[in-house]
């Protein structure tokens, strides 16, 4: 298995998708090789593309802040993108950039091997649950992906847009929390179970 930094190292060479064109570097990832807990984003924004490091502008303030709150810290997690470079004017991502860039994720999921995943916002869901398409819906219910803990979240951009919705990201939160120390693992979902 690769590390991290070596995936990391393909990715900034890569040309799989025309966002190569017009990115300012890759925006990979952030935080501890192996945690517990992964978040999982959209795509990078401005400042991250400017710095290449995922939220670091008013989202990232406000996740700092959300994480805080619960106890964790960004060093012991990990945090990662669906896409790995800034789609232009922050549109939404493509399917064709999705697909180029998800090898790229499971990868970092492998390496990090976290027993939650936590993806924040409506297209880091659609990637490990097609069949839920509402984070509104989804957000705080626990699910599972390849056998580990899928508990979905707002994304914090969203908060900004919305400040009613803060109560129920720092609630996710903590049920991610009370999870990762109760020490249970991920159930498989009805359509994941053999049927032998």
């Amino acid at each position: 298995m690769r590390t991290l930094e070596e995936v990391a190292r393909t990715a900034r060479e890569c040309r799989l998708c025309e966002l190569a064109e017009t990115r300012s570097q890759v925006v990979f990832g952030a935080g501890a090789e192996r945690a517990e807990l992964m978040l999982v984003g959209e795509a990078p924004g401005r400042r991250e593309d400017a710095t290449g490091i995922p939220f670091v502008g008013q989202a990232g303030m406000l996740l700092d802040k959300a994480l805080a709150l619960v106890g964790l810290r960004r060093d012991e997690i990990y945090i990662a993108n669906v896409l790995k470079c800034r789609p232009p004017k922050n549109r939404d991502p493509l399917k064709e950039e999705i697909e180029a860039c998800r090898p790229y994720l499971d990868e970092q999921i492998a390496i990090v091997g976290p027993r939650v995943l936590a993806p924040m916002g409506n297209f880091a869901l659609c990637l490990f649950s097609p069949k839920r398409r509402s984070i509104s819906e989804a957000h705080g219910k626990m699910f599972s992906y390849r056998g580990i803990a899928v508990i979905p979240i707002y994304h914090p951009a969203a908060i900004l847009y919305n400040r009613t919705l803060e109560p129920d990201l720092i609630e996710d939160f903590r049920e991610i929390v009370r999870f990762l120390r109760s020490g249970r693992k991920a159930e498989p979902e009805p359509d994941q179970l053999s049927l032998f």
